[in-house]
């Protein structure tokens, strides 16, 4: 099969989950580890990686939000609609190699959306894991999202919630998310770390990590780059030696501490 011709396939689930971002439920069935990404292809508009979000055999779900050309096209797609899908790319998480071990789930804005794969799993898992924490980082209220997850999840596992700018109904943490994390006592023993969010936040939180007791070997870290190709053809998501494309988007911190763009 030409790994650049995408798969047309139907729309079957569409979500409103912010002003700007929706969740959209693709009919790809396909085996894929969370952390991976697809390419999503829109004719006339271009295509664009996305990160997938689900954790199922029968289905693909993505998080789309509204910034540029292809993005904006994709969120006027209703239910019924075809869309062109590549994938799926990258390395993803294995989570049989986690099984037993104290989970530390820390997103920051988007970066939540790739993490939910790795959260879903747990779901379907939940007796895998010795303790499953999620940290969640937003800007304000109105940028929460996967909000009936968030409600699920608090009745699983340990659920923590922040964000900059609170409201006055606003019931959880308020600041940065590495505030959250200074709050808990982490177990560094048998436990290990994903996260995915802004550069800036993945710095401060591994900081945190590492004061907790964390060795960088139990980091994980997932990197957003322009993936243009999603093969390792085109070089655009090049760091040092490594394509984001193939040998991550997850990576494990002691792996790529040194590599510099």
């Amino acid at each position: 099969m030409n790994p650049y011709k995408p798969k047309f396939v139907k729309i079957i689930k569409v979500e409103e989950m912010t002003s700007d971002i929706r969740l959209f439920r693709v009919d790809f069935k396909c085996r894929h580890r969370p952390g991976q990404f697809i390419e999503v292809f829109l004719p006339h508009y271009g295509e664009a990686p996305m990160s997938i979000c689900s954790c199922s055999t029968q289905y693909l779900e993505m998080t789309v939000r509204a910034v540029g050309n292809v993005t904006n096209a994709i969120h006027k797609l209703n239910v019924g609609d075809t869309i062109g899908i590549r994938g799926p790319y990258g390395n993803g998480y294995d989570m049989k190699s986690l099984k037993g071990k104290h989970l530390y789930i820390i997103g920051g804005g988007t970066g939540v959306a790739p993490l939910r794969g790795i959260i879903k799993y747990a779901e379907q898992h939940p007796k895998d894991f010795a303790s499953v924490n999620i940290f969640m980082g937003f800007r304000n209220p109105e940028q929460v999202f996967f909000k009936e997850d968030i409600e699920l999840w608090q009745r699983m596992f340990n659920v923590y919630l922040t964000v900059d700018q609170p409201s006055k109904a606003w019931r959880h943490c308020c600041g940065v998310i590495t505030t959250l994390l200074e709050k808990q006592k982490l177990i560094n023993e048998n436990g290990v770390a994903m996260t995915c969010g802004p550069p800036v936040m993945i710095k401060f939180v591994i900081k945190s990590l590492n004061a907790a007791g964390f060795r960088n070997d139990q980091i994980f870290m997932s990197l957003e780059r322009l993936m243009r190709c999603g093969i390792g053809k085109c070089g655009h998501c090049m760091v040092s030696n490594l394509y984001v494309c193939k040998d991550g988007p997850v990576f494990r911190y002691d792996q790529v501490q040194d590599k510099k763009e």
